[in-house]
């Protein structure tokens, strides 16, 4: 049986702070107008993938297995394009924060700045407020994490997939979180409605943890390596990226049906996402034909020691 290298996900120190584990909290960024929700993810135990006979049912959702997750708080909406500048503009390195965490010890001048795009990432979308980022690479997104860890001195990061997976069906079993009764419409951009382009983030109902646009809009990043039989092989926790392709991403998007939207499907990022880019080599930190990728961000109630914090931000 093949375990999982990176048994820190485990090994961790407990922090205490302000914030209450039961309540949401609004993460304020400073020197800004801008801010990012935190909704609460409590711990528990699910069933990781879709059943044989689920509609729609790939077959690198199974077999199932029973998941144990420690609880964390996760972003009620995905990172925009608002929030996203601030990390490429780098106006916030040094401002001066007065509640500012002590869980993360790196200046924001440690960190790997992103180039600045050199075409328009939303293909015509529009990156004004409140719209999803897109377009952006896995280490992009890690790196915004990275930074915004210095910033607030909390630590975050992206979900693995199984925190994902739980958050996302908030106590379901089912293919969706929602009821009979209720619609994908109600919760979701997707190919359906979207008229083939992303919408302002929470505009749709969210799902029963608070979670907006979990399904549809923009695709997710998370932080795992896709392995296409990875449950099979019953890999730890989350499984570690070694190579840059391919990753693995959740929710569907405003491009997709309905099956890539249930909360077992599962994405692998591919080279061709970067099939327009004229750079050698290409760029590590933007697709040029995926618009349709973004992320939303986590911090773990319990946060990893300070030696092992660089393993969950792509550095390693």
């Amino acid at each position: 049986m093949k375990t999982n290298p990176i048994l820190i996900l485990f090994l961790v120190v407990p922090l205490f702070w302000s914030y209450s584990q039961k309540n949401k909290y609004v993460q304020v960024l400073p020197n800004s107008d801008f801010t990012i929700e935190m909704v609460p993810v409590t711990s528990g135990e699910f069933k990781m993938g879709s059943p044989n006979n689920e509609v729609g049912r790939e077959n690198d959702e199974g077999p199932q297995r029973d998941v144990k997750i420690e609880g964390f708080w996760m972003a009620s909406k995905e990172i925009t394009w608002n929030v996203y500048h601030l990390f490429l503009e780098r106006s916030l390195d040094n401002a001066k924060y007065s509640e500012k965490g002590q869980e993360v010890s790196i200046t924001p001048d440690a960190v790997s700045g992103a180039t600045i795009p050199y075409v328009d990432m939303s293909l015509g979308m529009g990156t004004g407020k409140n719209l999803p980022v897109g377009n952006i690479t896995q280490l992009g997104a890690s790196k915004f994490c990275e930074w915004l860890s210095a910033v607030t001195g909390n630590f975050y990061r992206l979900p693995t997939e199984a925190e994902w997976e739980y958050a996302a069906r908030a106590g379901s079993s089912e293919p969706y979180f929602f009821s009979e009764n209720d619609s994908l419409s109600s919760y979701a951009w997707y190919s359906a409605n979207s008229n083939e382009t992303y919408h302002k983030v929470g505009q749709k109902k969210p799902n029963p943890w608070g979670l907006y646009d979990i399904y549809g809009n923009v695709a997710e990043w998370t932080l795992d390596q896709y392995v296409v039989d990875a449950y099979e092989k019953k890999y730890g926790q989350f499984v570690p990226v070694k190579k840059e392709f391919p990753a693995a991403v959740r929710g569907g998007s405003y491009k997709d049906g309905p099956k890539d939207l249930r909360s077992a499907s599962r994405q692998a990022s591919k080279p061709v996402w970067k099939q327009r880019d004229p750079q050698f080599p290409k760029s590590k930190w933007w697709n040029t034909d995926a618009p349709f990728v973004g992320f939303r961000i986590v911090r773990p109630y319990k946060t990893p020691d300070k030696e092992n914090q660089d393993n969950f931000w792509l550095k390693k």
